[in-house]
C-alpha cells in the first residue's frame, strides 16, 4: 500500500493557536470602550453636519430662515420650532462659536440659514479623549465641512 503524506496540523499547534486567541480575548475588552466611544463621536459629528445641511436645504426649499440650535449645557441640538432634541454623549466636550446675534444664552446658540443658502456661520467643536472634530459652517455659502 502506498500512503501519500498529507500535511496537517498537530494537536500541539492547534492548542498554541487556541491559547493565543484566548489571550487576545482577555486583553482586548479593556480597550473596546475607547474604540466604541471614538466611533460614536465620529458618528455624532457626521449626524450634526448632516442636520446642518438639512437645515440649509429646508431654508432654501421653504424660502424662510431656519435656525439650528445647539445647547452646550444640556448636550443637545435641534432645529428651531421642533420639540425633538438630539442628545450628545455626556463624555463629549462641546463648544460653539457663532455670530453674536445668534447667541441665545450663555449655553445656547444657533446657526441660522437663509433662503439664499447663506448662513450666519459658525463652528461646532466636539472633543472626546484624544479625538477632536470641528464642524465649520461658512457664512457666505452655508457650506458645511468637517475637519478632523
Amino acid at each position: 500500500m502506498n500512503y501519500s503524506r498529507t500535511r496537517a496540523f498537530t494537536l500541539i499547534e492547534l492548542l498554541i493557536v487556541l491559547s493565543i486567541i484566548a489571550l487576545i480575548m482577555l486583553i482586548a475588552p479593556p480597550f473596546m470602550p475607547k474604540v466604541i466611544a471614538g466611533v460614536n463621536v465620529k458618528a455624532t459629528t457626521r449626524d450634526i453636519a448632516s442636520s446642518l445641511k438639512i437645515a440649509q436645504s429646508l431654508a432654501i426649499n421653504k424660502q424662510q430662515e431656519v435656525a439650528f440650535l445647539v445647547n452646550i449645557e444640556s448636550h443637545n441640538y435641534s432645529f428651531a420650532n421642533r420639540k425633538k432634541h438630539m442628545k450628545l454623549p455626556r463624555q463629549t466636550k462641546l463648544s460653539l462659536v457663532t455670530a453674536r446675534s445668534e447667541q441665545l444664552s450663555e449655553s445656547e446658540g444657533a446657526i441660522r440659514f437663509f433662503p439664499d443658502g447663506s448662513s450666519t456661520g459658525g463652528q461646532i467643536k466636539l472633543n472626546h479623549i484624544n479625538q477632536e472634530y470641528l464642524i465649520d459652517v461658512h457664512w457666505l455659502t452655508g457650506k458645511v465641512s468637517i475637519q478632523p
